[in-house]
């Protein structure tokens, strides 16, 4: 089968993910027409994004958070206000994507939480399957637990998790656990991790590592480093005006956002305390290492993930980066108890399945 991706890029998570996925179908005998991601001017898109796809990429412009000063919290009200005033650029992006869709004729599109993605395949009405995949949609199952909302965060998180699947034929759902669904529609699937975090050997070495997807957390880090110098901290940032690696103080280091690096540091790591993006999450639970789960201020769905995250045994949540609060808990918790290694390892066989399901139904 031929598979169209689409992706926001908006953080690394689903764009991990789309190599994840693009890796397993690829070993199943499939091809990826093309790639197109959503970008902004905030984030660019990591080299290895484009060192690991071998499908085209494509970019587009697509609607992403704004955050205040220090780039530490988002701004909800300026966020919808910003992404209005593009409108315009945001139909040349609907058009873009309807000529790519009509040239390389793909048998499935995946959306991977781009809005844009789900408006186009309610306005467009493509002639292919239409699916979407992310830890968002997890929000449909009886068992998942909201955070506590405040001027309505949780109706436009939930609000968006349906622009983004606008007559979706299938919703697939990643999870830290396995769960169970009667709806054919909807399917809980294990996290799409890269084949490199397998090949890893864990160890520990005695530094805990940080993954701020906001520079403005640095101070706080730096902060922390002066009050408490025996702990040693490695954290990687997305600073475009930083050097590669710095050093402030002679027990922190700071990092630019390094893919292969990044987990290397993980499995050496005591352990990780992150904004509470769902893939870094994963990634720390498959090498036993604990983590602490800092949603970032004003994004609802982290705050989400931090709760789920709890639940499923991979740390704490907390509301700052606390190193001595998680220093004291990586000492008397035990990580081996997490169960999410079988659960990964159930992956290829479950998107086989999907596959077949899909071809079977074109069959009949």
């Amino acid at each position: 089968m031929k598979f169209l991706f689409i992706v926001q890029g908006e953080g690394r998570g689903h764009m991990t993910q789309a190599i994840s996925l693009a890796s397993i179908l690829e070993a199943q005998g499939h091809q990826i027409v093309a790639v197109c991601i959503g970008k902004s001017n905030r984030r660019k898109i990591p080299k290895f994004v484009y060192d690991s796809v071998s499908a085209p990429i494509i970019t587009f412009e697509s609607p992403n958070f704004i955050s205040d000063k220090a780039h530490k919290n988002i701004l909800l009200r300026k966020t919808i206000t910003y992404n209005l005033l593009k409108t315009n650029k945001f139909l040349k992006s609907l058009k873009l994507i309807n000529q790519i869709v009509a040239s390389q004729q793909p048998d499935v599109i995946i959306n991977f939480y781009d809005l844009l993605a789900g408006v186009y395949n309610y306005c467009f009405r493509p002639k292919t399957e239409f699916w979407v995949i992310g830890h968002q949609y997890l929000t449909l199952h009886p068992e998942f637990k909201f955070a506590p909302s405040k001027n309505y965060e949780k109706e436009l998180f939930l609000i968006n998790n349906k622009l983004t699947a606008l007559k979706a034929d299938r919703i697939l759902a990643l999870s830290f656990r396995k769960l169970e669904s009667d709806d054919p529609k909807f399917t809980i699937i294990p996290p799409l991790l890269r084949k490199s975090l397998f090949e890893l050997s864990p160890s520990q070495e005695d530094f805990i590592l940080c993954y701020m997807v906001n520079s403005g957390y640095a101070d706080e880090l730096i902060q922390f480093g002066k009050t408490n110098p025996y702990l040693k901290i490695e954290a990687f940032w997305d600073n475009p005006k930083a050097q590669k690696i710095e050093h402030p103080l002679p027990n922190i280091t700071f990092h630019q956002i390094d893919d292969h690096l990044f987990l290397s540091k993980m499995a050496a790591c005591r352990g990780l305390l992150s904004t509470a993006g769902f893939e870094s999450i994963c990634e720390a639970m498959y090498l036993g290492k604990p983590v602490m789960m800092v949603p970032v201020a004003g994004q609802y769905e982290q705050a989400c993930n931090a709760i789920d995250g709890e639940a499923s045994g991979a740390g704490i949540a907390h509301h700052q980066f606390d190193f001595v609060v998680f220093d004291k808990y990586i000492t008397a918790h035990d990580q081996s108890k997490n169960q999410i290694s079988e659960w990964i390892k159930s992956l290829d066989k479950t998107i086989n399945q999907l596959i077949n399901r899909s071809l079977n139904s074109k069959i009949l």
